[in-house]
């Protein structure tokens, strides 16, 4: 039997801008569309988050993997016009960072894949970095910020770096003790915002044979949030100024330098942010305010308790949560809330008789077990969001109709207009405005196989999940343009910003040295106040930038929850 030759290459949707791989079959005829498949506008971003994080030859490198998918080294380097030592350096960077994976292939070529989603998870870093500060106060901060800062970590110097860096912020005379910071990375491990990277085996003896091309990682599931036991005894340094170093001998400088020789005790074990935990953080955030808008504050307390209850037993992609019993949440309830079981199982059943359904009653057991309807949820809050775009972007009336298909799911013209009580010519205008931004959806429905457009049906619908997909799409683009605006104001700018971080230097050098008053007045004044002006004006302009950055990340996190769930359901 022939055996057929499948064809690979690399197309782009001039409509959608999305770069796909199409596999043909010689002597077949067929041909099949590939599930990979990545936006201009997705690819656009990850551009410029790995330029402004890592340089422009590791974002060459990651755009080209991303453009391409898996490469070998050579066929990297050929391709980008770099050296193979450049390409090495940055291939190490974005594994070092997860940001590419790599898989050794059978004729013994190892293979190169830029993680394009997790690339994107970079826009979210300030994001981590907040929860952590708000649930784990300054060192949980610092703990899961180094640790983003430098992909993995082992834990041992996590800690001694969180601990210098608290101690430089303390008064003279305190310091931060290693066992306090080991204590909050415990804490971090035991509810699954850290865990461990997978690791090469241990081999029982040295065998003679060569070492593979590339080692083969393992997860040990079962380890995954086993904190080591290690003995940190030591606090907090501080940096030496420039005249302690002026006072102490070289030799004396230099000793503690070369006994430390030993290998740490963890030596191996390194760790890293489990973004996946933050992110169901993030949605069971989302869900609670929405309980709270919906009915009270109370409710919303409940939802917390069964959320907090199940946050560890439940994975991130499940669409429920494990089922409680009425008797288990009322006993972790927060001490502050004094209500009855009474109360409880009411409140209970007006969230398991709520419409929107995001509690769900599972038995009668316990005295009625109740679970938390994930994945409905997230398309409830999804669906809201879209009905919220559709009224800024066309108006109210659009998102009257808007809603009307979402609740009878398929209606031709004449019923639009007699439900949505509008104007017939309003209407066509709405719906067919609608449909070019491709919110709704036009089925026909033939009566005869001829298709005569006066004998079929034409039903206006609305898909929720490829409207998300389209609005997402959208909000890729817009956190490009709002990177690109922030990027072009501050260069604008650099020669007044170099000069305000210059000033501020002089400033805090002669502070440190007991300057007098009108000698710091002297040098403030460097900056005149038509310069003041625009630098209080660059401040404003950048800051509303990242804070706009930060909103739009919400409204993607929503829909990609939405997408995923709905994918997995």
């Amino acid at each position: 039997m022939k055996r057929s030759l499948i064809l690979l290459k690399s197309v782009r949707n001039q409509n959608s801008g999305q770069v796909c791989l199409i596999c043909s079959t010689e002597g077949r005829g067929k041909s099949f569309l590939l599930s990979f498949r990545m936006t201009q506008a997705e690819i656009k971003l990850c551009s410029l988050l790995l330029c402004e994080h890592f340089g422009e030859i590791v974002e060459k490198i990651g755009t080209h993997l991303i453009r391409t998918g898996s490469q070998p080294l050579r066929m990297i380097a050929h391709d980008t016009g770099m050296s193979l030592d450049q390409v090495r350096k940055a291939l190490c960077v974005l594994i070092q960072h997860n940001l590419v994976t790599y898989q050794l292939q059978k004729r013994g070529l190892v293979e190169y894949e830029a993680q394009c989603s997790r690339v994107l998870r970079i826009l979210r870093y300030p994001r981590y970095i907040y929860t952590a500060k708000t649930l784990y106060s300054d060192t949980g901060e610092l703990v899961v910020e180094e640790l983003l800062l430098n992909g993995k970590m082992t834990m041992s110097t996590v800690v001694k770096k969180v601990a210098d860096r608290l101690t430089e912020t303390m008064e003279d005379g305190k310091t931060m003790d290693y066992s306090e910071v080991s204590s909050t990375f415990v804490r971090l491990a035991d509810t699954h915002f850290i865990q461990r990277c997978p690791s090469a085996p241990e081999s029982p003896e040295p065998s003679e044979a060569p070492p593979p091309p590339a080692p083969t990682l393992v997860l040990n599931e079962q380890e995954m949030y086993t904190v080591p036991r290690l003995n940190l005894v030591g606090k907090g340094k501080r940096r030496h100024s420039d005249n302690d170093d002026e006072c102490e001998p070289k030799a004396k400088r230099q000793k503690p330098n070369t006994d430390s020789k030993e290998p740490p005790p963890d030596d191996g074990i390194y760790w890293q942010v489990n973004i996946d935990r933050f992110h169901q953080h993030f949605r069971d955030q989302v869900i609670i305010s929405a309980v709270a808008n919906r009915m009270d504050q109370t409710s919303s307390e409940i939802v917390r308790t069964m959320l907090r209850m199940s946050e560890v037993t439940t994975s991130s992609n499940a669409p429920y949560t494990q089922p409680l019993s009425s008797n288990e949440i009322f006993r972790s309830l927060p001490a502050g809330y004094n209500i009855s079981k009474q109360i409880l199982d009411q409140y209970l059943a007006l969230l398991a008789d709520d419409p929107l359904e995001f509690v769900g009653k599972s038995g009668e057991s316990g005295g009625g077990m109740y679970v938390i309807n994930l994945h409905k949820a997230l398309a409830s809050l999804a669906t809201a969001t879209l009905e919220s775009i559709v009224q800024e972007r066309f108006g109210s009336r659009c998102a009257r109709i808007f809603r009307l298909l979402l609740r009878k799911k398929h209606l031709e013209q004449k019923q639009i207009e007699d439900f949505a009580m509008i104007p017939a010519k309003e209407a066509k205008e709405m719906m067919y405005k609608m449909l070019s931004c491709n919110i709704v959806s036009l089925q026909e429905i033939p009566k005869t196989p001829d298709h005569a457009p006066s004998r079929t049906f034409y039903l206006y619908a609305v898909n929720v999940l490829s409207s998300a997909r389209l609005l997402l799409h959208r909000c890729y683009k817009s956190v490009a343009n709002l990177i690109e605006r922030r990027l072009h104001e501050t260069k604008e700018n650099r020669r007044l910003l170099e000069k305000s971080q210059r000033v501020e230097a002089i400033l805090a050098s002669m502070q440190a040295t007991g300057a007098e008053e009108a000698q710091l007045q002297e040098v403030e004044e460097m900056i005149t106040a038509p310069e003041r002006q625009q630098l209080e004006s660059l401040k404003h302009n950048v800051n509303k930038i990242d804070a706009s950055e930060n909103q739009v990340d919400e409204t993607i996190f929503l829909l990609e929850s939405y997408i995923n769930s709905t994918v997995k359901h």
